[in-house]
């Protein structure tokens, strides 16, 4: 497995296609309300990446139509947005990519609309809440596959479940590169693989389900729920391992 190592130079040039991202989604978190439309939506992410001077980094990859995979209730991943206008007590995820001069930033965030039920309120704190506690204990040395198990204990303990057979991911000149990172353990020694090395940039992403994280893929090919049908969260942040810890690239502004 050949993963990639990114010098100071460029890690910079994927933080700032990420900065995009964040800002594209620090902009979502301000229209989600119920009556607009998941279209509308993927308007507002595409026109931001492109007045940024960046490229939609999903619209066309492996097909995909949009700028923003918008994933409703029960939809986990890859929604493709439509007419359907939100309502009050939905939870959304949208999860936007960018290119920047070749380089690039994806991130995703799960939003209610209006007031939700405290059972969606704690699907969507595991996923916020499993993603930064793999970020917090994220170091160099250390296995990818003692990531993928703390998180998967985590989502276990708030009472959830992973989704299964989709992962978190390397980036940089590619939008998705080598490792993948799924959000449990193959096999029993969490000690094996990989390790973590500084200059390695990756995506971490729980996509929590509540009850069966047995996926199901719709007709469209694209939009993923879980075999329970129950609803789902998905968050998601870039980050590179700078000084042996792990650094949030798709932010804003530096994370408190």
């Amino acid at each position: 497995m050949a993963i990639n190592l990114y010098s100071p130079a460029q890690i910079d040039k994927i933080r700032a296609a990420n900065k995009i991202v964040a800002k594209a989604l620090d902009h979502v978190s301000t229209i989600i309300k119920p009556g607009i439309s998941l279209l509308e939506i993927d308007k507002v992410v595409e026109d931001i990446i492109r007045s940024n001077g960046a490229k939609p980094a999903f619209k066309g990859l492996y097909g995909f139509p949009n700028a923003a995979c918008i994933s409703v209730n029960e939809v986990v991943i890859h929604g493709i947005p439509n007419d359907y206008r939100l309502q009050e007590g939905d939870i959304v995820s949208v999860d936007v990519g960018s290119n920047l001069d070749g380089f690039f930033g994806d991130s995703a965030r799960t939003f209610g609309v209006g007031e939700i039920s405290q059972q969606d309120k704690d699907l969507i704190a595991c996923g916020k809440d499993a993603l930064y506690f793999a970020i917090d204990f994220i170091e160099a040395g250390m296995h990818f596959k003692q990531v993928i198990y703390e998180i998967e204990k985590f989502i276990l303990a708030r009472g959830f479940v992973p989704l299964r057979g989709f992962c978190g991911h390397g980036i940089g000149k590619r939008p998705h590169e080598e490792p993948e990172i799924p959000n449990y353990l193959e096999g029993n020694n969490p000690k094996a693989g990989p390790k973590i090395k500084n200059g390695m940039v990756f995506c971490v992403e729980p996509m929590i389900c509540q009850k069966d994280g047995t996926p199901v893929v719709g007709a469209d090919k694209w939009k993923t729920t879980s075999k329970d049908g129950l609803r789902t969260s998905h968050y998601e942040h870039c980050m590179a391992v700078i000084n042996g810890r792990a650094e949030v690239l798709s932010v804003d502004k530096v994370l408190p």
